[in-house]
């Protein structure tokens, strides 16, 4: 028999009856709620939840599912680029969970929770007042208050959605402190009146935000008058006859009002046991019978270590990212399976139970275990709630448990409560506390653990690390969100986000020669400046839009070869991280393809890498918190030697050393491979890829990063210049579009390739390095760092160095037209070469000093 329909009956019928309560809205409201009396004295009636596993306990899924599914709205309500921006906000301590669970559905939404347990070192952020309830001060405890500075939507979630003024209070405070545009608020039911839905709306045209509402279900409490009086007495009644025995009132189950309704997509719960002596309707303290199938005088408990994850948040008290929750999905099964493990073999009915606000990691490993075992799993929290208990099937709390506080907390000792857990009928229960919690008094003979022995024959403690977070000092500053264009660069914001910092009011450029005479000599980095951007003429720019158009669909082959590749190899919802600059149009490119085959919409990221001094580790870090590591795929445009491919590997290792962050894939994918470098490309051959032709006028008008230390501080992210006034002269949406439009013709094409490479050995030969160190040894330079293999980085040379000869394959032909046109302005030779294999190659001259640019970037001695 279910909960919230005992023997047929609305789990609101009693209340309904004696106080004429009435819940009028969408038919699907009762299966949501019943109703119980509390002594407050604001509101002595209470809406209870049959969903969202707090005071009645429930299927870890149906309490999950709820809220994911109230996330994914939010997510359809907010579009994709909102959703990303999105910062959820729980309230404790009855929606910690649900709000965890709400931003799971929304998808990559970090999760806040406010609190009412303060933290030593930890300053809050805001607070506010919630007026009917019983513990009114919220806290807001976020390790990095920057995670409610951003000016994206701020996700309210709420369990119910009565009146509004704790909504109001939270908006008001924190729209104070940190305006933005949009807030969404959420709650399994909204219950509001016209007058309090009315207040909303003119508040939010006051603040000139736009505040939406999502809910499961929408209605009205209707109360007669003098409601609040003749609830506080019925309640008072009923504690007294607790206290004597004596029977209250012989009034029958409760049938008024609401015709009672089975449940829908509740699952069937066993009835509760029967405590004589007592009448049906009548309040009685918490049965301290043993449970029938118990043949011990005294409950077995067992503590249960769960191999909580070290540093993972117990929940969002402080924060939770998405990549805290990858790390907590990626350790639930073995969690779960050591639950599993622990219970009894005969176990038909477990409840997990979980504390106070610590709901999410409970209910999340509870869902787990209940695909795990055969056993009934239940779920439900205890509560410093006091309500009211009466057991009658027309009414909500059906037994309590009365303990005492055993968290220290802050406003004193107290009672604290476990509903519908006595007499339900359970084989074993899992209690989940943080270590906060495990105290003396959770162990005392009138504590939790003994009052939960006394109803269950098992009684399993598992307790999670109480996350505190570093002090202020000791924590890495918080990162700003990517840049995006038109404010950064030309392409669309939803095209690449990048994790740059915006250097355009600094002078940064100097000539050609006067870098690489500052390079060659050791005193300076390359990275510490940047060329004078070329400007291509008429002619070279008319090479290009014949290069673009003769090799477009070769082009949008090679993308959708290595799309699919990704797809299929590395993650089936990559998040793309393309190394600034010439891999950031590959990667939009391949976000495009993904959009146009499968209607994908994939992160993509550029972030910077420089040789000899890694890829950006605060960008790295950014990563971390956003995604999951696994899902991340490097991109860039081309291979040469292999250089940058071993600089990331390298990179990667350092920062997973320093950092103790795993999961980044070191390898990257490009389009194309001539140095047989990687084994995730489009192609091996070396091709004119058009982006190639030009600098930061097919790159979305981005320059070359910059890493210099009297710009780019510890925690900031690597820098670039967008060069706004070039924007006449820029082709980055129109080299995208073309290649783009050629998508449609190559299908078969990319499928047949897709098929010969997944059979097909594609072990990194590294040809293109011994190439180069037998060019560097021909040609008397004896340094491979002046030898630049492949059509993009020969094109490099000419635009940014200070080229020494061509080496060029003998009949490459139009490959090369534009690096002839280069070469011939420049006044460098073209050589040709029988046998090469790259199309072309470059050389740098080492005139300025007797050494040349090092793998550091720096003079190494020839």
């Amino acid at each position: 028999m279910n909960i919230a329909a005992n023997d047929g009956v609305w789990s609101g019928s009693w209340v309904a009856e004696r106080l004429g309560v009435e819940l009028v809205g969408d038919d699907g409201l009762t299966a949501l709620l019943g109703l119980a009396l509390r002594r407050n004295p604001k509101r002595a009636h209470l809406l209870v939840s049959n969903v969202l596993g707090k005071h009645v306990p429930q299927s870890p899924a149906v309490v999950y599912g709820h809220g994911f599914a109230l996330g994914r709205r939010v997510r359809d309500l907010l579009g994709g680029k909102e959703a990303r921006r999105a910062v959820v906000l729980g309230y404790a301590e009855t929606a910690t969970g649900l709000g965890h669970c709400v931003a799971d559905g929304i998808g990559l939404a970090p999760c806040l929770h406010s609190t009412r347990r303060p933290v030593a070192g930890v300053a809050p952020a805001g607070g506010f007042e919630e007026a009917h309830s019983h513990a009114t001060s919220h806290l807001l405890l976020p390790e990095d208050p920057a995670l409610l500075a951003t000016d994206g939507p701020l996700v309210l979630v709420d369990d119910e959605f009565s009146t509004g003024n704790t909504v109001l209070n939270t908006i008001r405070d924190l729209h104070a402190r940190y305006p933005r545009k949009r807030y969404v608020v959420v709650a399994l039911v909204d219950m509001r009146s016209p007058v309090d839905a009315g207040r909303l709306t003119a508040f939010a045209e006051e603040i000139d935000a736009r505040v939406d509402l999502v809910a499961a279900a929408s209605g009205t409490v209707l109360l007669p008058e003098g409601v609040l009086e003749k609830g506080q007495e019925l309640v008072a009644r009923y504690e007294e006859s607790a206290a004597t025995g004596d029977r209250p009132d012989a009034a029958p189950s409760g049938r008024a009002g609401i015709v009672p309704a089975p449940v829908p997509g509740v699952a069937p719960q066993a009835d509760f046991q029967r405590n004589p002596p007592g009448a049906r309707g009548t309040a009685r303290p918490a049965p301290t019978a043993p449970h029938p199938t118990d043949n011990r005088s005294t409950p077995h408990i067992t503590r249960i270590d769960l191999h909580w994850p070290p540093g993972l948040p117990d929940g969002g008290r402080h924060g939770f990212t998405p990549a805290h929750r990858i790390r907590l999905e990626s350790a639930l099964p073995t969690m779960a399976a050591r639950l599993a493990e622990a219970l009894p073999p005969d176990t038909r009915r477990v409840l997990t139970l979980g504390f106070e606000e610590l709901m999410y990691a409970p209910l999340r490993v509870a869902r787990e275990l209940e695909a795990l075992v055969t056993a009934e799993v239940r779920y439900s929290t205890t509560t410093r709630s006091p309500v009211l208990a009466v057991d009658d099937p027309g009414y909500a709390i059906r037994s309590r448990l009365v303990f005492p506080a055993h968290d220290n907390p802050a406003d004193g000792p107290g009672d604290r409560y476990a509903y519908n857990v006595a007499g339900a009928g359970f084989d074993a229960v899992v209690l989940f506390v943080d270590s906060a919690g495990d105290t003396p008094e959770l162990h005392a003979p009138d504590g939790l653990l003994a009052r939960l022995g006394a109803h269950a024959p098992h009684v399993l403690l598992a307790v999670v690390p109480s996350y505190v977070p570093a002090l202020p000092e000791e924590s890495p500053a918080m990162l700003p969100e990517p840049l995006r264009g038109p404010a950064f660069s030309s392409y669309p914001p939803e095209d690449v986000g990048w994790l740059l910092q915006d250097l355009s009011d600094v002078t940064l450029e100097a000539p050609t020669e006067e870098r690489e005479e500052a390079i060659q000599s050791g005193g300076a980095h390359y990275a510490e400046s940047l060329p004078v951007e070329y400007q291509p003429s008429e002619q070279y720019q008319a090479l290009f839009h014949a290069a673009l158009e003769t090799s477009a669909a070769r082009i949008a082959q090679a993308v959708g070869v290595v799309t699919e590749t990704v797809l299929a190899e590395r993650s089936p919802r990559p998040v793309l991280v393309s190394l600034a600059r010439a891999g950031t149009p590959v990667g939009v490119l391949m976000r495009r393809w993904a959009q146009f085959r499968y209607g994908l919409d994939l992160p993509h990221y550029a972030v910077s890498i420089v040789r000899g001094r890694g890829i950006d580790a605060n960008a790295l870090r950014w990563l971390a918190a956003h995604h999951d590591p696994r899902d991340v795929v490097f991109v860039d445009g081309w291979t040469g030697k292999g250089a940058i491919t071993r600089e990331l590997a390298d990179a990667i290792e350092e920062f997973e050393k320093r950092t103790g962050v795993s999961g980044f894939d070191p390898e990257i994918a490009v389009l194309a491979d001539p140095g047989s470098c990687v084994r995730t490309y489009g192609t091996r051959e070396d091709f004119l890829i058009p982006s190639a032709c030009l600098n930061s006028t097919v790159s979305g008008l981005i320059s070359r990063t910059v890493l210099r230390s009297d710009l780019v501080g510890p925690d900031d992210f690597h820098g670039a210049k967008f060069y706004r006034e070039l924007a006449g002269a820029d082709v980055s949406v129109a080299f995208l579009d073309a290649v783009s439009a050629r998508f449609g013709e190559v299908v078969d094409a990319v499928d047949g390739a897709v098929k010969e490479l997944a059979v097909a050995d594609r072990t990194p030969t590294w040809e293109g390095w011994a190439a180069v160190e037998r060019i560097s040894q021909e040609y008397g330079i004896h340094d491979v760092n002046l030898v630049k293999p492949g059509v993009g980085e020969t094109t490099r040379v000419l635009l940014r160095r200070v080229p020494w000869k061509i080496l060029a394959r003998a009949g490459a032909g139009a490959d090369l037209d534009h690096v002839r046109l280069l070469a011939e302005q420049r006044g460098v030779p073209v050589e040709e070469v029988g046998e090469l294999p790259y199309t072309c190659v470059g050389l740098i001259h080492p005139k300025y000093t007797r050494g040349a640019t090092g793998a550091d970037g720096k003079a190494v001695n020839l």
